[in-house]
């Protein structure tokens, strides 16, 4: 009832561990893979090491966390050794990122063989200097990086856009028109803040960092259900997903599955289960036979 197939990779239920929760070793994806997630998203790497920004990196707020990390990473060479030591209960997607087309292609022919699909981190709000979401604001440039990589790969690659754009569904079928087997909706909104009472001054180190958490969830929802309605290429849903309900609003938008991050850090990696049990129910008690029944029913007149 439950099992999802989605860009030639089949998952025994419609979650995904999101990018950036626990996915920075192999021993941490597999434990999400023997939770009950139907497949893990890595944490975004490059080419070379990045240490990211000084700590504190992250601060809850009000409807969520704001946190500015700044896609830290050993580098992709380092990354493939922790690739290799996954278990394969469930299906990998490498989550990769880049300053230009030439090193987004580079990172994904060395991970190819290691992974299911590929996710193009085009959208983070806290980036260091050169990535990050000024790539994903650009039809153009959007389009060169996932031309360039659908060149270089063979197997399935995702756009992960930002929301921090005037029009989302521009860049969306910018991405489609250059060969995006799908897209992922959407990064952390932002850059936002939070500021100590007793010192004055900001939390973060970085100052600004990005937003994620049920607080985004109605305009992930929203970007969603618009790019729905102007592509044909599959939709991963991500923002602020915390039980069966909110898994249920974003397959009705039209994702096919969705990822799950700022939920773990509140519930557990029990919280996987958790989902997919509830909608289980759900679809028992509406007649639902399948996930894909489900899939864009909000769009129906």
């Amino acid at each position: 009832m439950l099992e999802v197939e989605i860009l030639e990779m089949k998952l025994k239920n419609p979650t995904l561990l999101a990018a950036g929760v626990l996915g920075s070793a192999a021993s941490s994806l597999n434990w999400a893979a023997r939770s009950g997630v139907g497949g893990v998203v890595t944490k975004s790497f490059s080419r070379d090491s990045n240490k990211g920004y000084a700590n504190p990196t992250t601060v809850e707020v009000r409807g969520g966390i704001i946190n500015a990390i700044g896609l830290s990473n050993p580098g992709v060479k380092a990354f493939k050794g922790e690739l290799g030591k996954l278990e394969g209960k469930v299906p990998t997607i490498a989550s990769l990122y880049g300053s230009s087309p030439e090193e987004f292609s580079k990172v994904a022919k060395e991970v190819e063989d290691l992974a299911n699909a590929l996710e193009l981190n085009l959208s983070c709000p806290h980036a260091m200097t050169g990535c990050g979401a000024a790539i994903g604001q650009d039809p153009d440039l959007t389009a060169q990086i996932v031309s360039a990589v659908k060149k270089t790969v063979k197997i399935p690659v995702i756009v992960k856009l930002t929301p921090n754009v005037t029009d989302i569904v521009e860049i969306a079928v910018s991405a489609e028109k250059a060969g995006a087997d799908g897209v992922t909706l959407i990064n952390s909104l932002g850059p936002g803040m939070s500021i100590d009472l007793e010192t004055a001054r900001p939390i973060l180190s970085n100052r600004f960092g990005g937003m994620s958490g049920p607080a985004i969830k109605p305009i992930a929802l929203r970007c969603v259900y618009q790019v729905y309605e102007a592509v044909k290429i599959p939709i991963i849903g991500v923002g602020g997903i915390i039980d069966y309900k909110d898994a249920v609003e974003f397959i009705y938008a039209g994702s096919q599955c969705v990822q799950i991050g700022t939920a773990v850090m509140y519930h557990g990696l029990e919280v996987f289960q958790k989902i997919s049990n509830g909608m289980e129910h759900f679809m028992k008690e509406m007649g639902f036979q399948s996930v894909n029944e489900m899939v864009g029913l909000a769009h129906q007149d």
